[in-house]
């Protein structure tokens, strides 16, 4: 093998197991939940934020909760165990479902982004996401559906 060929492979390796690697996380990461709706809001347990490891708890930055009865999903974001944003899937510039990657949502059409508050960090979207008032209770969130916070 020459010197040449050893590279390009050991770099086609490397970035098949990143990309391997990164998939992987993505997928473990992202939990989807119907929660439970009520005449006014979801409710939603605290519970599922979190990840059981070997030995410890960690904690998902978000949740998406899709329910039937819904046009659109709401992401729940979680900064702390009292701190949460709860933001409505639906894109400001023209109403597609957004995807969720982390701290940021994304707009498949156009590219607008859209930070873990619902403000946009990236247009054409030019007005910040629908968001609804979250009560944390010891075990619950309830997201309240009849306004926007």
């Amino acid at each position: 093998m020459t010197r040449k060929d050893f590279i390009v492979n050991a770099c086609t390796a490397c970035l098949s197991a990143t990309a391997i690697s990164s998939l992987i996380s993505s997928c473990t990461t992202t939990r989807y939940i119907s929660g439970n709706l009520g005449k006014d809001g979801l409710t939603v347990s605290k519970d599922e934020f979190k990840i059981r490891q070997k030995g410890s708890t960690a904690y998902r930055t978000f949740i998406i909760v899709r329910n039937d009865a819904l046009q659109y999903p709401i992401c729940v974001y979680r900064f702390s165990d009292e701190q949460y944003s709860a933001l409505w899937m639906q894109c400001t510039h023209q109403g597609t479902e957004l995807q969720a990657s982390g701290d940021v949502l994304q707009c498949p059409a156009h590219g607008s982004e859209f930070n873990n508050k619902g403000q946009v960090t990236n247009g054409p979207a030019d007005s910040s996401l629908r968001t609804f008032p979250i009560t944390v209770t010891n075990y619950e969130l309830f997201i309240d559906l009849r306004k926007q916070s």
